[in-house]
This record gives structure tokens, C-alpha cells and sequence, in this order.
């Protein structure tokens, strides 16, 4: 069972239940994963839990009753169900709560019904109902119940079934016999409804000599034995998938009427088996039970042969009732075998894979009985034929001939283009799929396999390779499930193969992983140093100001000089400017499912225009077949990582152009150095911040797990394998790197914006500080077109200068008198401080509760000296207490 299956089916018992509040349904699904065992449990014995529950219910009878029309309808699951509810049974807890809840849900819909729905009195009579009308009331509504139980006609249900598949194949409709062969009803071999013996009007056989009745009987019975009316053996109409009944004559002497109901049961099942060949031959039924009927036939034929021999005998006057009986009881067991398969089809719906999963079970159930076993081996190999066709041609070839829907393997009409595009595309996922109902009990623990075999086989055909697997050898239905699981073992190894070289060798898979580990996770350091220093300006503008075309032509030129020149797959890169900026993309994706997703998507975009540095990201093109593994959502995966860190490394270049443009402050001796010298010490810690998250993440989170990655795809057996790995490296990284966690997330955006903050605060005061450099450069030192300066111009010069020095140190003092820059850098000071003290303590709890023991190395690289070990203790001290009390 799949882990999504667990928690569909947890989630649906505790809606059931009407379960509230409580540990929820995680507690119970990490308890069901501990405890299942990763292999297929030995099938249990219903015998004794079945006796178990009848002995405890209060209706053994109906309870009986009601498993066998389930076991009939060849009810998957129904045996383990049955010993579920027998331990169910010795748990009194248990059932008393179960007895407490129903009583609960039903006393509740009873309440909301008298509160809402009007209640009609019936008028009381004086007279009492007489008989007569009692009997009419009875028959009316048995009328009216046997109405309501009757199954709908052959003719709806083949044109449901015609209507489904031409829907689903609208170019390969299914072929209809013309309507004169289901309007005669001759040609079906069953009994003909309303017609009555044609022959002159005969004395009841009760007043004939028990010689002549015996004789009489004997010509009815041959008569009976093959779908015609006798004189004094009638058939009676059936309704629906009922047997069919006799009546006969009342007259008839008594010990020749009991030899003659002990032979009409044969005839019961001949009628049964010739109507469910006839309706369940027709093409809209598939093709396995197609050749079913072809099988049962044949078995027919042998039994019409002897209906015949007994009927020459009898022309011969060598046939008695007793030889009838001696004759007939042979052939009995065969008959009610065919019919049991015939009634246990037609009232499961069985087709294709489930018809075979019934024809299994009752060949398998049949151990010890060595005729039986035989019958149902011959009718399972017969219908089972056209199902290992379609099997041969999945598993060898990797096609899908399936005209009636009988395989275990559905094909979906899903293009594979749009695995580039649509982050939703659940190509490999859907584009083929397991339909549980189809598949054959004996090939269950083989599905998986099955699929994937046929996935991998089409994968390769899809690129316009010819495949075929060298070991095809034809599979055949036989109870040493050995034989054919080798078979299919053989082709999953071989199509595992081809594939995965496939991928590997030709379309160079891991050449181009490595490729988009170049600029994704940022491998190279010169071509990032390069494109940021040719894009700064650009990306510094709104992104509705910026010039798709421009930017690709600048990351053509960052590509072709740096070392990315040499990679042979650099024009696969693309630009791609985002609607929203990482932060809001991964709060969205990291919403999704929970109760916060609607606030987040309603929520109103932010006044401030999107910056060209917050929109950008790269792309990839990635063409099939190596799409299946570079789709849309890892590359979606790609560029979250990507652009966290190209966001860091922007932060990271401000605060150096920061310690760039304050060197010229240090030639001032202002009154402002002791808050000057606090700025620049808050700066060396951002700094210190921003580049050891970016060490933590592409050395001690990226690198390692590429490695890890790297080598598992080495040992990968098939695609499947590889995919796993992938999309394991990816979410490792995202988990490692904080992204997967909304509220480290929120943290560490406010930690960037207050860099950023403060890194624009600095600049705008270094740029008060660049007006003597700017007078500098207006020197005329080196003199005009008309030659030296003169010693006025000199003069005057030296004067312009004092003035403007005298003005620069005015300024800055008015800085900190007027504007309170000294509180302005104690601010942010404090608010950095607060918010990384508030990251480490998160990233303490969660390396600790959850295990996540890598996060922990971002505290070491951070507080490597214990600056912040006695503030982290405080608080872990006061959580600590406020948890307590």
C-alpha cells in the first residue's frame, strides 16, 4: 500500500468516525508505516473469523448470507476485512466506542430530520383492512420491490459499455452485431418465455401407469437438458441474474418426481451457462471474456454430445430414469462448476483483469479436488490469452493494444511538451497508470514492475527508437507463478537497461545536470563576477523597465569570457524575469494545502514596483527525453535556490561597495568617528553574516549533496532510481538551506532588508562625503587650453577649496546634530542583533527537536567566538520556564 493510500484511507476512517481534534491523523499514519511489514503478508484464513463474527453477530444467517454474495461477486480485500472485524470483535474497548458512535450518528441525522422535515399523520379508520386488501397491498409492493432489484437489460448495459469505450476511443469503435441476433431468441439455446408445448391436448400424467410416466419424464428431461419446454417440465421466467426454476407437473407420481428434481439442476445450469455465453460473447465485453465464453462452449459441446447419445438410447427404448440419473451425474459437478463461474462473472461485472483474478482464486481454491482444478486451469489458460497478448506487446515492446479496456495499464492522452511548461505536468506519473480493478490476483505483486517496464520501453520508442526485448518468449497462465514472473523479470531488467543507457550515455544526463549545477548553484565564480558587474545597472531598474533582449545579450557576453565558454551546453541558458520575488515565491509554495494559502494568494501586491535584481532568474531548456528527469518543477527548484543565492551574493556586494565608499570618510577627523566606527563594525558583522550563510549553503549543504547524488547515480538500476535521487538532492538542499521552513524564511528576509537598509543609509551619507572629490576633479591644476593656470586662478582655486572642506565638515556635523545618525545606526544595530539572536535560537530548536543536525553548522560558523552563547542560554532559560508554567 502507498503511503498516499494510507493517508486517504486514515483521513476517510476519521471522517467516518466523525473524529475531532485529538493528535489528528499523523499519529495514526507514522504508527501504520512503522508497523507494515515491506513484503506481501501471507493471504489469511476467513474460516474461522467468519465463524467468530457469526457467532458473536446478532443474525449469523444474514451475516452468512451477505459474505457469500460478496465472495460471489469476487470482492477483493473481503477475507482480510472479515479477520479485521473478528479482532475486532475481542477488543471490548474498541467496540464499545464503535457502539457509542453509532448511536451518536444516528441519533443525529434523527434529530436534524424532526427539526426539518414536516411530518404527515396517516388518518386513522374505524374499519379494520380486510384480508383481501391485505393480500393486494402485500402483492403491490412485492411488485414494487422487484422492480426496484431488477438489474438493467443486456441491451442497456452493452450500450453503456459501447457509449464508455467510444468515448474513450472515439477512432476505434467497437463492432455491434446486427439487432436480428439478439430479436431471435432461438438462436440464444435457452428457454423460450410464453410458449407453450405445441401437440394435441394430453391426459395428466398422473393417470398414466408409472411405466408410461417414467417415460414421459425421460423424453421431458432430454427435452429440459437442452433449453426446450416439456410437456410436463416447464420452465419458469427468470429475473435478472436469478437460476432458473422448473415446475413440474403435481400429478406425477412421487418417486419419480424426486429422481426428476435431483436431475433438473443440470438443466438450471445449462440455462445459466447459455445465457452468459450468449450476452457476455458480445465485443463490448472484452476480449477475455470472450474467449471465457469460446472455453465454456467448447466444454458444451461434450455435454450435448451426451444429451444426444441419451436421447438414441431412448429412441431405442434402452432409457430409463434411473440410467437418466446414472448417466447425467457425471457431468452434474461439471455443470455446476461452469455455472458457479457463469452467476459469479455476471453478478461482479468482471472483466478483463478481474475475470482472471476470479478464474485464479477458483482454480486455486479447487487444491485437492484434482477434475475441478483441472476445469478451471482449462477455462483460465483459454481466457487469459488475449491478456498475456496485450502483456507481451507492453512489457517487450512498450505499446499498449488494448481495444476494450482490460489491461491493467491505462494509457492517458498527456503531451509531453508540456512538461517544460506547466509546473503541474505529471507526465511520467500519469501519462500512464495502474487501474487496481483490472489487475489479475496473480500479477499483483508484479504490477509495479509491469508498469514500469512497458514506461521505460515507451520512453525510449517516443525518440524514435525501435525496441524489442531479446529474451520475448510467449507467457503463459499456469499456478507456478515462477514461470512468469522470470519473463517479466527478464524484460523489466532489459528495458531498465536500455533505457537508462539511453539517458546516460547518448543524452549525456549527467553533462547536463553538471551544467545546470554551473549556473543554478552558482559553480562558477568568474562568470557570476563577470554578468553581475555587466548587469548591475541594468538590474537595478523596475523590471518594467528592463530590456529582456539586452540582459540575454550581456549573459551571451558574461558566457563566452569566462570559463562557461567551455561548456557545451551554455546556450541552453535562458533569462526569465519572475512576477514575484523569492521570498513571496517560496511563502506561496510553502502555503500551499494549508490554512494560510488563501490569505497569501488574495493578498494584495505591495505598492513598491519589483526591482530587476528581485524579478531575476535563470532558465533552462531541456528537451525530451531528458525532461523526464529535468522537468519543469525541478528546474522550478533550480531557481528557488538560485535566486536565494544570487539575492545573498547582491546583499554581499553592497556591503563591500559600502567598506569601498566609506575609506573616504577615515581622511575626516569629525566629531562623528566614535558612531562612525559603530557603522563600521554593524557593517563587518552583516558582512560576516551574509558570506557565511553563503559558504553554509554551497559548501556544507550544495556540494555534499551533489556528491551524494553523483554517486547514487552511478549505482542507479533504472530511471525511476534516478529520479528519486534527484528530486531527493533538491529537497535536501531547499530543507538545508531554510527555504522549506516559513518561519526561518520570514527571518532571514528581514535580516536581508535590513542590509540592504543600512548598506542605502551608508551610501547616501559616503555620497555627501564624495562633494570634495567632486571639487577636486574641478581643479584646474592642469591648467585650460590657453595654458597654465595663472597665479589667481591659483589663489582663487586654494580658497574654493578651503571653503568647500570647511562646508563638508559643517554638513556631517549637521548629520548627526539634526538628522540623529548616531540613534539611526544604534537602530539597525539593534534590529540586527534581535533578529539574528532570534535565527540562531530557531535554527537551536529545530537542529535539536527535528533533528536537522546540518542547520546546526550555521550557529558554530556564526557564534564561533560565544558572542552570543550567553544571550542564546537567557533565552532557551526563559522558553524553558514559560513552557513550565
Amino acid at each position: 500500500m502507498s503511503e498516499f493510500r494510507i493517508h486517504h484511507d486514515v483521513n476517510e476512517l476519521l471522517s467516518l468516525l466523525q473524529v475531532r481534534g485529538g493528535d489528528g491523523a499523523e499519529v495514526y499514519i507514522d504508527l501504520l508505516q512503522k508497523n507494515r511489514t515491506p513484503y506481501v503478508t501471507t493471504t489469511v484464513s476467513a474460516h474461522s473469523a467468519k465463524v467468530k463474527i457469526a457467532e458473536y453477530s446478532k443474525s449469523p444467517e444474514d451475516f452468512l448470507r451477505k459474505y457469500e454474495e460478496l465472495k460471489s461477486k469476487n470482492m477483493r480485500n473481503l477475507d482480510p476485512l472479515v479477520y479485521l472485524l473478528s479482532k475486532l470483535t475481542e477488543d471490548k474497548e474498541t467496540l464499545q466506542y464503535l457502539q457509542q458512535n453509532a448511536k451518536e450518528r444516528t441519533e443525529m441525522p434523527a434529530n436534524a430530520t424532526t427539526s426539518t422535515t414536516t411530518t404527515f399523520n396517516v388518518p386513522q379508520t374505524s374499519t379494520k383492512m380486510s384480508m383481501q386488501e391485505l393480500e393486494e397491498l402485500r402483492k403491490k409492493l412485492g411488485n414494487v420491490t422487484a422492480s426496484s432489484n431488477v438489474p438493467q437489460s443486456a441491451e442497456v448495459t452493452r450500450k453503456m459499455l459501447r457509449d464508455r469505450h467510444n468515448k474513450k476511443n472515439p477512432t476505434q469503435p467497437i463492432p455491434v452485431f446486427p439487432n436480428w441476433v439478439y430479436e431471435r431468441p432461438a438462436l440464444i439455446g435457452d428457454f423460450i418465455s410464453g410458449t407453450a408445448p405445441v401437440g394435441e391436448p394430453t391426459v395428466p400424467v398422473g393417470t398414466m401407469p408409472l411405466a408410461a410416466q417414467e417415460q414421459a419424464l425421460v423424453e421431458d428431461l432430454l427435452f429440459v437438458l437442452i433449453g426446450v419446454d416439456g410437456r410436463d417440465i416447464a420452465a419458469q421466467p427468470v429475473l435478472g441474474r436469478q437460476s432458473r426454476s422448473f415446475v413440474v407437473d403435481s400429478s406425477l407420481d412421487m418417486s419419480i418426481k424426486e429422481l426428476v428434481n435431483r436431475i433438473l439442476p443440470v438443466a438450471s445450469c445449462y440455462s445459466t451457462i447459455a445465457r452468459f455465453t450468449e450476452e457476455k460473447s458480445s465485443f463490448e465485453y472484452g476480449q477475455v471474456n470472450h474467449a471465457l465464453t469460446a472455453a465454456m462452449r467448447t466444454l458444451m459441446k461434450e455435454y450435448l454430445i451426451l444429451v444426444t447419445q441419451l436421447e438414441h438410447l431412448h429412441r431405442q427404448g434402452l432409457l430409463t430414469l434411473q440410467k437418466l440419473w446414472f448417466y447425467i451425474q457425471p457431468t452434474m459437478r461439471t455443470m455446476e462448476i461452469l455455472a458457479s463461474i457463469a452467476t459469479s462473472v455476471d453478478k461482479g461485472d468482471c472483466m478483463g483483469g478481474s475475470t482472471l483474478s476470479l478464474l485464479h482464486d477458483r482454480t486455486f481454491n479447487y487444491t485437492g479436488d484434482s477434475q475441478a482444478q483441472e476445469l478451471c486451469l482449462y477455462l483460465t489458460k483459454a481466457a487469459s490469452v488475449p491478456y498475456f497478448e496485450i502483456l507481451e506487446k507492453w512489457i517487450y515492446r512498450g505499446i499498449i493494444k488494448d481495444p476494450y479496456s482490460e489491461f491493467m495499464v491505462e494509457e492517458h492522452e498527456l503531451q509531453k511538451e508540456k512538461i517544460q511548461e506547466d509546473y503541474n505536468d505529471k507526465y511520467w506519473d500519469q501519462r500512464y497508470t495502474i487501474v487496481q480493478l483490472r489487475i489479475p490476483s496473480f500479477l499483483q505483486k508484479m504490477a509495479d514492475k509491469i508498469l514500469s517496464t512497458g514506461k521505460y520501453l515507451n520512453v525510449v520508442r517516443e525518440c524514435g527508437r525501435d525496441v524489442t526485448c531479446p529474451d520475448a518468449k510467449e507467457v503463459l497462465y499456469t499456478l507456478k507463478e515462477r514461470a512468469y514472473v522470470e519473463q517479466i523479470e527478464k524484460a523489466y531488467n532489459y528495458a531498465s537497461k536500455v533505457l537508462l543507457d539511453f539517458l546516460m550515455e547518448e543524452k549525456e544526463l549527467v553533462s547536463r545536470l553538471r551544467s545546470i549545477k554551473h549556473y543554478f548553484l552558482m559553480d562558477k565564480g568568474d562568470f557570476f563576477v563577470h554578468f553581475m558587474d555587466l548587469t548591475e545597472e541594468e538590474l537595478k531598474k523596475p523590471v518594467d523597465d528592463i530590456i529582456p533582449p539586452r540582459l540575454e545579450a550581456l549573459l551571451e557576453l558574461a558566457l563566452r569570457m569566462s570559463t562557461a565558454n567551455t561548456d557545451p551546453f551554455k546556450d541552453d541558458l535562458k533569462i526569465d524575469l519572475m512576477q514575484h520575488d523569492v521570498i513571496t515565491q517560496l511563502l506561496r509554495v510553502l502555503a500551499i494545502e494549508t490554512k494560510q494559502e488563501k490569505a497569501i494568494i488574495n493578498a494584495e501586491a505591495t505598492e513598491l514596483a519589483l526591482s530587476g535584481l528581485e524579478a531575476f532568474s535563470f532558465d533552462y531548456i531541456v528537451k525530451w527525453p531528458l525532461s523526464l528527469i529535468i522537468n519543469r518543477k525541478a528546474l522550478t527548484r533550480y531557481q528557488m535556490l538560485f535566486r536565494h543565492m544570487f539575492y545573498c551574493k547582491h546583499v554581499e556586494r553592497l556591503l563591500c561597495n559600502v567598506w569601498i565608499s566609506n575609506k573616504l570618510a577615515k581622511q575626516y577627523s569629525l566629531h562623528s568617528a566614535k558612531w562612525f566606527a559603530a557603522a563600521f563594525a554593524l557593517r563587518q558583522r552583516m558582512l560576516n553574516f551574509v558570506q557565511n550563510i553563503e559558504y553554509y549553503m554551497m559548501f556544507e549543504v550544495m556540494e555534499p549533496t551533489w556528491h551524494v547524488m553523483e554517486k547514487n547515480l552511478k549505482s542507479a538500476s533504472n530511471i525511476d532510481d534516478v529520479l528519486c535521487h534527484h528530486t531527493s538532492f533538491l529537497d535536501n538542499c531547499l530543507k538545508d538551506c531554510m527555504l522549506t521552513n516559513p518561519e526561518l524564511l520570514r527571518i532571514f528576509s528581514k535580516l536581508m532588508s535590513v542590509c540592504v537598509m543600512f548598506s542605502n543609509c551608508m551610501q547616501r551619507f559616503s555620497l555627501s562625503l564624495r562633494m570634495d572629490d567632486e571639487m577636486n576633479r574641478l581643479t584646474l591644476e592642469h591648467g585650460t587650453m590657453d595654458g597654465p593656470p595663472t597665479r589667481m586662478e591659483r589663489t582663487e582655486e586654494a580658497e574654493k577649496k578651503k571653503l568647500t572642506s570647511k562646508f563638508l565638515a559643517e554638513h556631517v556635523d549637521a548629520l548627526q546634530t539634526d538628522s540623529g545618525f548616531e540613534a539611526t545606526i544604534s537602530k539597525f544595530d539593534s534590529n540586527f542583533s534581535t533578529l539574528l539572536l532570534d535565527l540562531l535560537d530557531k535554527l537551536s530548536i529545530y537542529s535539536t527537536n527535528d533533528c536537522e543536525h546540518s542547520m546546526i553548522n550555521i550557529i558554530y560558523r556564526l557564534d564561533f567566538n560565544g558572542f552570543y552563547t550567553e544571550r542564546l542560554e537567557r533565552m532557551a532559560v526563559e522558553r524553558s520556564q514559560k513552557a513550565a508554567a
